[in-house]
């Protein structure tokens, strides 16, 4: 049996959605770009001391006190010794809350949440 659908209008309509279904794929993906964080120690804190974060998000920490701090979640990451002055960066892949501390001044203490 044949279609009553013009072969025109189905190859129109087809093309269309291929291009549609692109647009939104395109347009997701641009959405879930990785992004870069930053978190400030300073003052013997963190600022900000809670932030949340996506997979694949970087979380940069930037050492501006005069002496050396770390980054560390028992079990899921560990920064070792950041210098004054000094930065490290991680990539956000294990999702849940982490909460991390310094381990040189364990009453620093923050957490972050990768979705």
């Amino acid at each position: 049996m044949e279609s009553s659908t013009p072969r025109w209008l189905a190859t129109a309509v087809t093309g269309l959605s291929a291009a549609a279904c692109f647009a939104i794929a395109s347009h997701v993906a641009a959405a879930e770009k990785p992004v870069a964080h930053t978190v400030i120690i300073e003052g013997v804190a963190y600022q900000p001391d809670a932030l949340k974060v996506k997979r694949g998000d970087t979380v940069i920490w930037i050492n501006k006190d005069p002496f050396p701090h770390t980054v560390t979640a028992a079990g899921a990451f560990d920064s070792k010794d950041i210098a004054a002055g000094a930065s490290w960066k991680y990539v956000a892949r294990r999702a849940g809350s982490h909460s991390y501390i310094c381990t040189l001044h364990p009453n620093m203490k923050g957490t972050l949440t990768i979705e």
